[in-house]
């Protein structure tokens, strides 16, 4: 698959491990090991078993009739939000779990931003008695106070970042930092197509069973296992490459990729990182990311906790630059907006970050009836203080 990752760890010119020494073994240790173990039939019985009984997935495909109605179009949503703890996030937590299991390790360490992956880390700690540490933003606690809660009861220590904007960039850097601290015993689980080999590929891989279910659904629902249009929202991006995965080589897919323009693209309070990025490295690899001319990050901003990344994965960025994959940008205010109607029209409340995929719908113009499936990453009940306030609710 022309679209995947190489044996050097590159996506074309993407990808790669750019990692302190200390790193080194841990890294090359599950760089050998991470493709033999998820191929074990053990492994795979566990895995699949613990996605059916513990996260409750196939999850469904759902037609959005009234909203079908207004785009004048098909519109289905995968329904990543009714998944345990209300996004994808578990889908690699619990693989990665496995996985830390398998190669000995008895601490497991994350970084959160919306706090969903940190959750998702905390519950898969809990389930197989595991400790856990998670990293956040200062600003991503206040922001996101139930996620914590839940993090906090499962028995994970939250401990806040402090440096820079405090949020995901800076949770990365401490969780990177702990990690070079105690490279023996801890397993880091990342929680995004970023970072160092093979963590693009092996979060993806995990996150793929998104898009494996679709085409089956989709062939059950219309008798065609490839839709017109793709959309998914876009961070680091696991959701979108997970969404967009066994969808790479049908050429005729239209895969969009929706990332945050925050206040506006030109506002300095951004985080659409392929119209303001350029290629460099960050958390490890090379992709592309926000930068000044003499190459320090550029703080990212975007109402969505889970969105506001300087940079996204090497894959995303090989996509975007071989123009397989069109990405595309939303405010916040187009993103709260299509929040609201979506909650108004289908019952279904988004979490923020999904609301920025559905918000591009307003974009497209759909010639006849075509097929859009949408990924709804997660639901918005760690996001009701924003839409409270937004709405005046």
């Amino acid at each position: 698959m022309k679209y995947q990752v190489n044996e050097k760890g590159y996506y074309g010119d993407f990808g790669g491990a750019y990692i302190p020494e200390m790193l080194y073994p841990n890294i090359e240790h599950l760089r050998q090991q991470y493709l033999e173990i998820m191929q074990e039939r053990q492994f795979q019985k566990e895995f699949q078993q613990l996605l059916k009984d513990y996260v409750g997935r196939p999850s469904p495909l759902f037609f959005a009739e009234r909203l079908s109605e207004k785009y004048g179009t098909t519109i289905y949503l995968k329904r990543e939000d009714l998944n345990h703890t209300g996004a994808h996030k578990i889908n690699n937590t619990v693989g990665q779990i496995l996985l830390a299991e398998r190669l000995g390790k008895k601490r497991i360490i994350a970084e959160t931003g919306a706090g969903q992956h940190g959750v998702a880390t905390a519950t898969v700690c809990a389930l197989k008695g595991l400790e856990c540490v998670v990293y956040m933003g200062e600003v991503d606690i206040e922001r996101q106070a139930p996620n914590v809660a839940r993090m906090k009861m499962m028995g994970a220590k939250v401990i806040p970042a402090t440096s820079g904007s405090k949020t995901l960039k800076d949770a990365t850097n401490e969780a990177m930092r702990d990690w070079i601290n105690n490279p023996v015993d801890t397993h880091y689980i990342i929680g995004s197509v970023v970072g160092p080999h093979p963590y693009p590929d092996m979060v993806a891989r995990f996150q793929s069973v998104i898009s494996e279910e679709t085409r089956k659904q989709l062939k059950e629902k219309t008798g065609s296992e490839t839709p017109d249009h793709v959309l998914a929202c876009v961070g680091g991006g696991s959701n979108a490459m997970g969404m967009f995965y066994h969808f790479l080589d049908d050429v005729d897919v239209n895969l969009i990729a929706i990332e945050a323009a925050g206040k506006g693209v030109e506002s300095g309070e951004s985080a659409a990182t392929t119209l303001l990025g350029k290629e460099g490295v960050l958390h490890g690899s090379r992709s592309i990311l926000m930068q000044t001319a003499d190459g320090q990050v550029v703080e990212p901003y975007s109402i969505s906790a889970g969105l506001d990344y300087p940079g996204i994965g090497p894959q995303h960025a090989h996509l975007f630059k071989v123009k397989r994959a069109k990405y595309v940008s939303i405010t916040d205010d187009e993103a709260m907006q299509a929040g609201l109607l979506c909650a108004r029209l289908e019952g279904i409340i988004p979490a923020i970050e999904s609301a920025h995929a559905f918000a591009y719908l307003e974009k497209m113009k759909f010639s006849g009836n075509e097929t859009v499936v949408i990924c709804l990453s997660g639901r918005g009940d760690k996001d009701l203080d924003t839409y409270m306030r937004y709405f005046d609710l």
